[in-house]
């Protein structure tokens, strides 16, 4: 199955610049069998597996879905927690000529049924129950949808009585080792990384049901290189999937980055404060993958009770973190924060390195990945000049072929000449582009336009803000003007006139002073993405408005 958007000429470009190769990442996990043996690759609460032990695990995985009859270009979908066999589910996919999606384990029936309906999935690994939820009977449900999803493999060590047919255990059929002779199946299925749709990823769907994404193995490949270079990441390291490898806050760095350099992965199968912390403690984990709500949490805790000394990086994507939580991070935890700019509807945009000054790590997103152009629009579609805010446009190799069999709405993302924008507006300074918000979310107040993020970053310096967030509320002679809800820290009361005579103090510009402030007792996220809900929030101001 071809990706849609790449054509011949665009190939040609980004392997002629080197930037685009002919492996796969399946090629990684057999290098480093071969090379790194006995070292570890992966660990959860319940396994260690070293490279070794891992390719042959895909094997296996790989082989036994070929013997029992999924054929190439077949979608499977992965639903779990952190889990290492479901992590190994997904090379293994590729290795088998299988179409991978990762999904986030708080995903039902709703979200899921489309997917299944769009994708036609032929199979999918679950657990049997998690967290109280019963996936297999969802699943059972879901393939009323599609005649095509006859393979349920669970990741258990029983099949359950009363399973539908075609349910398996992943786990028993992985104990029979397959002859390497018999692994040449697998050889002659083998994505072409620059042509052939090897993966799909969805949207964290904010606006209704999320879309889904393809890939071919070349861009993301040509990204997860760029990453390993900024991030300075090696064999010595030891990456944690603080948060969930299905999105990208962990999955970029345990997923696609680790295994080209041999690190090790150390998956968090349940998010707490406290277990994190115990496994960066317990691992010697070198650098983690967070959402900012996971950071904040874990500054919560005790200095004193954890030794994570070893922590070198902090990955944290998924949302803005504040420039004063990133300070506190870095003082508290040892590691440095770095940031980025990317989304999973146009691709990676930029990083900042491990060895940036802080404020730049801080306050920045940094430089262009190698290979992307950037280009900054005002509303006029003019370019704008160094320090002027404009929206972003882009252009290079690690972007993906566009949605899913959807050519209508990719032309309406990437044009002929492959240029996208991810709707932030940004502004170049000192080398690095400064995020001042989200065009979408930008509100334009009496003509004049306010940056919820520019006031946010602001605000969440103030001592006795937790978390902060901003959206516009419709006003009969100004147009909109902007409400501002708070979580205040433990044991502190924040008044509106102390909002503004905050603001007033950082040289605000007036008419960006919000005017309206709700102090609640937490700010709504999209599932375990740690991205502020914004569309939430509007829909709770429109009801006490």
């Amino acid at each position: 199955m071809k990706v849609m958007r790449y054509t011949e000429d665009m190939i040609k470009e980004f392997k002629d610049n080197g930037y685009w190769t002919d492996e796969t990442f399946y090629d990684y996990w057999a290098k480093n069998a071969k090379e790194i043996p006995d070292r570890e690759a992966l660990v959860d609460s319940r396994h260690r597996v070293t490279w070794a032990q891992a390719k042959d695990l895909i094997d296996r995985m790989a082989y036994r879905w070929v013997e029992l009859g999924l054929q190439k270009y077949d979608r499977i979908i992965i639903q779990a927690p952190n889990d290492v066999n479901a992590f190994l589910a997904r090379i293994a996919a590729e290795r088998a000529g299988l179409i991978s999606l990762v999904v986030y384990a708080y995903m039902r029936q709703k979200e899921l049924s489309y997917m299944i309906e769009k994708t036609g999935a032929s199979a999918v690994v679950i657990p049997n129950t998690y967290r109280n939820f019963n996936y297999l009977e969802m699943y059972n449900d879901l393939r009323k949808l599609s005649p095509d999803l006859k393979h349920i493999f669970l990741l258990d060590e029983d099949v359950p009585a009363g399973a539908p047919e075609g349910t398996y255990s992943l786990l028993q059929l992985l104990q029979e080792p397959v002859p390497e002779e018999k692994l040449t199946v697998l050889d002659d299925r083998r994505f072409d990384p620059f042509r052939d749709m090897a993966m799909l990823t969805s949207t964290s769907g904010t606006t209704g049901l999320p879309k889904l994404v393809e890939w071919n193995i070349a861009p993301r490949l040509c990204t997860a290189k760029g990453r390993v270079d900024i991030w300075k990441l090696t064999v010595e390291d030891t990456t944690a999937a603080i948060a969930p490898f299905a999105g990208g806050a962990a999955g970029t760095l345990t997923y696609f980055a680790a295994p080209i350099v041999g690190a090790k992965t150390v998956l968090l199968e349940e998010f707490t404060a406290e277990s994190a912390l115990d496994l960066i403690q317990k691992e010697k984990a070198t650098c983690i993958g967070v959402v900012p709500t996971h950071l904040i949490r874990m500054l919560e805790q005790p200095k004193d009770k954890y030794d994570i000394s070893s922590l070198r990086f902090i990955r944290s994507a998924g949302g803005y973190l504040p420039p004063d939580v990133g300070q506190t991070a870095e003082s508290t935890f040892g590691g440095v924060i770095t940031s980025d700019l990317g989304t999973q509807d146009v691709g990676s945009v930029s990083g900042c390195r491990v060895d940036d000054p802080a404020d730049l790590r801080r306050r920045t997103v940094g430089r262009p990945l190698a290979g992307n152009e950037v280009k900054l629009i005002d509303d006029d579609g003019n370019v704008v000049g160094p320090g002027e805010p404009g929206q972003l446009w882009f252009r290079g190799p690690n972007s993906p072929a566009g949605y899913y069999r959807d050519y209508e709405t990719t032309a309406t993302v990437f044009d002929s000449e492959g240029w996208a924008t991810t709707g932030d507006i940004v502004k170049w300074d000192q080398g690095c582009l400064w995020i001042m918000g989200r065009a979408k979310d930008m509100i334009i107040r009496g003509g004049q336009n306010i940056y919820p993020a520019e006031v946010e970053g602001l605000l969440q310096e103030h001592p006795k803000v937790k978390i902060v967030a901003i959206v516009g509320y419709p006003d009969r002679e100004l147009g909109e003007r902007a409400c501002v809800f708070v979580v205040t820290k433990p044991g502190t009361v924040f008044t509106f006139e102390e909002m503004v005579s905050f603001l007033k103090e950082k040289q605000l510009a007036s008419f960006k002073l919000p005017e309206r402030l709700e102090i609640v007792e937490n700010i709504p996220t999209v599932g375990d993405s740690g991205k502020v809900d914004k569309k939430v929030l509007k829909a709770e101001l429109e009801k006490m408005l």
